[in-house]
């Protein structure tokens, strides 16, 4: 397991000890899947990011603070250069890059997401999490599955949905796939 995810695992274990909270106790109150959420905690499968997005906002915590162990400072606005985004957390096959990871107080999560070419060879993994979800493809072909109704979407193409619904996307075209998303 690499060393970040066990960081991340570590912090979201301790918020939820601090207050005496019981895993299944704290997934039923977020609405996750109580095996999906003790997977996610004992390390079996990493957290999807909308899953850490609820956990921080349940906890009063920036994202940030669970990514990177450190409170954001920026209050007025938070510049990220091109190609400067930290990375934060690989599922397999995709890559996501916070690009407002120093803003204090954030009311949304704003990611660039690759897709590898490698997913389009898969079947689709869905995931939910509270809230809605933007996305707005920048380069390649992406296949979007949301509540059982599949979309493909090229450059400039944008979607706006419900999170909770199950969700998932994959590469089109023999290429990798990269996108704005919004987690809100």
């Amino acid at each position: 397991m690499k060393e970040n995810i066990k960081e991340i695992i570590a912090r979201v274990r301790e918020l939820r000890e601090i207050e005496e909270i019981t895993a299944d106790k704290l997934a039923a109150e977020l609405g996750f899947n109580p095996a999906d959420y003790n997977a996610w905690e004992s390390g079996e499968k990493e957290f999807p990011v909308g899953a850490l997005v609820e956990i921080a906002a349940r906890f009063k915590v920036d994202l940030s603070e669970l990514i990177a162990g450190s409170t954001p400072k920026l209050k007025t606005f938070c510049y990220t250069k091109a190609g400067q985004a930290p990375e934060v957390s690989r599922r397999p096959m995709y890559a996501y890059w916070n690009l407002a990871y120093n803003f204090h107080r954030k009311k949304a999560e704003p990611f660039i997401v690759e897709a590898s070419s490698e997913t389009e060879s898969k079947p689709i993994s869905l995931n939910t999490h509270p809230g809605q979800e933007f996305n707005y493809v920048l380069e390649g072909r992406l296949l979007l599955s949301i509540g059982g109704h599949e979309l493909e979407l090229g450059p400039g193409d944008c979607v706006y949905y419900d999170s909770q619904e199950p969700h998932g996307m994959k590469a089109l075209g023999g290429k990798a796939a990269r996108f704005m998303a919004v987690v809100l």
